[in-house]
């Protein structure tokens, strides 16, 4: 398992931070989404066997939102 945090640029209302969850829930091998709007974060759980960060920022990316930054969790 392992911990990353995604800061999203374009994330502006609820609404967005319901699609970006909704779009981080979509990706295979995801075991946990928080969605922190106030800081433009998503923090993730994800079975790295199914999934890598990449996978998630590429599915932000192609659901409108810009990914300023992603990082593993230690």
């Amino acid at each position: 398992m392992e911990d990353a945090v995604i800061v999203i640029k374009n994330m502006q209302n609820q609404a967005d931070a319901d699609r970006v969850m909704g779009a981080l829930e979509d990706v295979w091998g995801v075991l946990q989404v928080q969605v922190d709007l106030s800081q433009n974060r998503a923090r993730l759980t994800f079975d790295n066997r199914m999934a890598q960060l990449q996978d998630f920022e590429r599915k932000l990316l192609d659901n409108g939102y810009e990914v300023a930054s992603g990082s593993m969790e230690q």
